[in-house]
């Protein structure tokens, strides 16, 4: 049977992972640059999936959104789309799995619905940290080859927090669906052996006719007693 504790901590590690993308898909920081080199009037740049942010020299950070989200590289778009649809399974996910907590009286009282609704919530935090994981890889190698490209022209930057929030989200949440699906799949090997071959201790076997043979005479057990 499936340990209530561990799907706890097993739904605690995937909404974990769940709020740092959150944070991640909001960060401003994906990928930053010491501009120091390239302009004179600011100390450092980082930019995100939604905006970009600057601080100039001895003054506060100043940030202002992308003007046309679509104009941006192809690969931000699909890191924006992939962060989204992200945690929007994660989302979905965070309800079926509360729903199908063992320890929880929300929804189906029946313990073979709320293991279905467990194993789904389960499943689709795997979807959502894959989605994350790709998102979040795509943009870091896209980051690199630029750095590393002596022919790009524009500015160049470096790996920013938010890449590394996010690489730690994605694994929280597929470790933490992960854990979720094998302990409702255990219980259910655990419940399939003992319904197999059923045996209850409080009940004798039923009596047997006894025959005894003697001569040509057969004589019944019951009818002897």
């Amino acid at each position: 049977m499936a340990s209530p504790c561990l799907q706890i901590c097993s739904l605690l590690l995937a909404l974990a992972g769940f709020t740092i993308l959150l944070v991640t898909t909001m960060s401003n920081r994906w990928k930053v640059s010491d501009a120091g080199t390239v302009l004179v009037t600011t100390d450092w740049i980082s930019e995100g999936l939604w905006m970009d942010c600057a601080v100039p020299a001895a003054r506060s950070l100043q940030c202002k959104k992308f003007l046309y989200m679509l104009s941006s590289d192809t690969y931000v778009q699909a890191c924006r789309a992939l962060m989204i649809a992200s945690i929007v399974l994660g989302f979905i996910a965070a309800v079926l799995s509360l729903l199908g907590l063992k320890c929880t009286k929300i929804g189906l009282s029946d313990e073979d619905g709320k293991m279905k609704f467990a194993v789904t919530g389960g499943f689709l935090f795997i979807l959502g940290g894959l989605c994350s994981m790709v998102a979040v890889s795509w943009y870091a190698a896209m980051i690199t080859a630029q750095f590393f490209d002596p022919l790009y022209a524009g500015t160049k930057y470096e790996i920013g927090d938010a890449l590394y929030l996010g690489w730690a989200g994605s694994v929280l949440c597929m470790l933490g669906g992960i854990l979720l699906t094998c302990s409702c799949k255990g219980k259910k090997n655990q419940d399939y052996s003992f319904n197999k071959y059923p045996y209850s201790a409080g009940h004798a076997a039923p009596p047997q006719d006894v025959y005894i043979k003697n001569s040509d005479t057969v004589i019944s057990h019951k009818e002897y007693v």
